[in-house]
């Protein structure tokens, strides 16, 4: 009986949350209407912030405040489709670690289209075809994803938003026993990830690089003999066997992703600027670049070199810093640099996301 009156109570709650968020989706749509009047975009990573910080702020417990982020996180997914039929571009196909890290910033409600490259992703962006795309960036073990750097030399397309993803690799396969591998499937990141584990356990197994992680299973499950390390999602997919799971060498595996499009977003008090800028041939050139930053106390959280592939042992520079390129000691920095720079682009300013730990 007590369990009854305490299941009735919950109803009666239920019954007033459902009530609440309609009431929040009819100002959703009236907002979204207000929107594409004003042809304003539909997602706003600032207001994304905002939401996640309040919601953190009148959250009395128990439940904890990822927890609750997660279930807010479907609200929001739900209030874009409401708004607009919002499509995002991802690595494919279905369960890579990026369609995860798509998963986890815009939720189950808006729509998702594969790609199959990064190069592709850029394009369905810049074509209209996607309003948004994500991007793996940089791995806390592998580093840099050179493609998604080389991208942004010549697109027009702006940084919006982040997310950190902790990626735990699994073995999977239609076998069931290890000593039955002779093949393994992944992307080139993931062996480097997991070198080690794979030196020590199947030593005697080929290593063959694909696409991704999820073509990586595609073909395990049609392949004899053979398996593919990916995620947790795509043994459920494929319908594979775990094998053996968090395979990774380094127990803190984190990726970073980007979500790319064609909207600049407003300061939130908390935020990365991205951009990269070439230097000129001289002496004390990179020192001279990086003056400014010291001078008007910005911090410098990432600095990455690739060659501009027009000129021989002629680099792009890529530096994450933090601030808002709005903010005045940004703004003074960027300038002083674009003087003695040969080519400078900032490639967006960004709410900062919190990082997994």
């Amino acid at each position: 009986m007590e369990i009854r009156r305490i299941r009735e109570k919950i109803d009666s709650i239920d019954k007033k949350i459902v009530e609440l968020i309609s009431k929040r989706a009819k100002l959703i749509k009236k907002i979204g209407e207000i929107k594409r009047k004003r042809k304003l975009s539909i997602y706003v990573p600032e207001r994304e912030k905002e939401v996640y910080r309040k919601i953190s702020q009148y959250n009395p417990g128990p439940l904890p405040d990822e927890y609750l982020k997660n279930i807010y996180r479907e609200i929001m997914s739900a209030s874009l489709a409401l708004e607009k039929e919002l499509t995002i571009a991802y690595l494919g196909p279905p369960a890579t670690f990026t369609h995860l890290a798509a998963l986890k910033k815009f939720g189950s409600a808006v729509k998702y289209t594969e790609c199959s490259n990064i190069t592709e992703i850029f394009t369905e962006v810049e074509k209209g075809n996607a309003d948004f795309g994500v991007v793996p960036i940089e791995n806390s073990i592998e580093g840099a994803v050179s493609h998604t750097l080389d991208m942004f030399i010549d697109s027009e397309l702006k940084i919006c938003s982040e997310v950190y993803l902790e990626i735990t690799h699994y073995l999977l396969s239609r076998k069931k026993n290890l000593s039955d591998i002779r093949r393994v499937y992944s992307n080139p990141q993931v062996f480097g990830q997991c070198r080690r584990w794979l030196e020590k356990n199947i030593p005697a197994a080929e290593l063959v690089e694909v696409s991704s992680t999820a073509r990586a299973a595609q073909i395990a499950v049609e392949e004899p003999d053979s398996a593919c390390i990916a995620s947790r999602m795509a043994k459920d997919i494929y319908n594979l066997n775990i094998l053996a799971s968090s395979i990774e060498d380094i127990p803190y595996n984190i990726t970073r992703f980007l979500v790319i499009g064609k909207t600049l977003v407003e300061p939130t008090g908390n935020d990365k600027t991205s951009i990269m800028f070439s230097v000129k041939d001289r002496v004390g050139a990179l020192h001279a670049m990086l003056t400014p930053f010291k001078k008007y106390r910005i911090n410098l959280t990432k600095i990455e070199s690739r060659p501009s592939k027009r000129k021989v042992w002629d680099y792009y520079f890529f530096v994450d810093l933090e601030g808002h390129y709005k903010n005045s000691s940004v703004r003074n920095a960027l300038a002083e640099l674009e003087k003695q720079a040969s080519y400078l682009k900032i490639l967006g300013s960004y709410p900062k996301a919190e990082e997994v730990s």
